[in-house]
């Protein structure tokens, strides 16, 4: 039984905090998934080193992203666009939508997952790739290409964020501020329709999330308290149009046929 899924990403690692257990859950299933990264992350920190430099650290985080999508059991389609990291909202609207459209087109995907409106972390380049991502997949619709059956906006439930910010307290440590830049921000639990329960797959987000060694992932925060924001994946659904009451969805499949 075939299916087909998309995710749309701004940088290497988004992918796997972002989707990272919900997609693992199916490994070894017949799917398809198809990836694109907008930025090879070129901006983003160098935890060691003798990792990389500046120069190479584009191509060494294109390589720590397919090693992760290895850790989690998959093998996507990979799409790295290579538009500068940190500056995705200086690239014409017109220019990235058509992007977008030609690979989600070719590949055909029941599921589209990207960034809310918040960016989860309201990061610019975040925000403007959910934002534009979106746009490509109503207009994927419009032209009545196969696929896009459902669009989900990831993102962090209220109730996550609080229980992650009362272990921390009860560890002596302060609680994340959620208007600081790069931050998480927690949106109200009922807004979500899909939420994924990871457990079986959380070893090997982890495991996933430490083939990001230059972003140092994991290392600032006591090691027993990810669990609280690392197992469970939640998408709000952007289209369709859900309805009030509607029973939320255990995975970002359920209820679709196959492809």
């Amino acid at each position: 039984m075939t299916r087909r899924v998309a995710v749309v990403f701004a940088h290497p690692d988004d992918d796997t905090y972002g989707v990272g257990a919900s997609l693992a859950l199916h490994a070894g299933e017949d799917v398809w998934v198809t990836a694109i990264l907008t930025t090879s992350g070129e901006a983003g920190l160098i935890s060691d080193d003798t990792l990389a430099t500046r120069e190479t650290l584009a191509v060494v985080r294109e390589r720590e992203d397919a090693a992760a999508w290895r850790a989690l059991g998959l093998e996507p389609d990979l799409h790295y666009l290579r538009y500068p990291d940190g500056a995705v909202r200086d690239v014409l609207r017109q220019e990235l939508v058509g992007r977008y459209l030609e690979i989600l087109g070719a590949a055909a995907p029941q599921v589209v997952i990207t960034f809310g409106p918040d960016g989860v972390t309201g990061h610019a380049d975040h925000v403007r790739v959910g934002e534009l991502a979106t746009e490509a997949c109503h207009a994927a619709r419009a032209e009545g290409l196969p696929g896009f059956d459902r669009l989900l906006h990831g993102g962090l439930m209220r109730s996550q964020m609080d229980r992650f910010n009362d272990l921390l307290r009860a560890r002596g440590l302060e609680p994340i501020n959620e208007t600081a830049p790069f931050q998480p921000r927690a949106i109200a639990d009922e807004r979500f329709g899909v939420v994924v329960d990871g457990a079986s797959a959380y070893e090997r987000k982890l495991a996933a999330l430490r083939e990001h060694a230059t972003q140092a992932e994991l290392q600032d925060v006591p090691m027993e308290l990810w669990r609280a924001m690392l197992q469970t994946e939640a998408f709000v659904v952007a289209w369709p149009e859900r309805s009030p009451g509607e029973p939320v969805l255990r995975d970002v499949f359920e209820g679709l046929p196959p492809a």
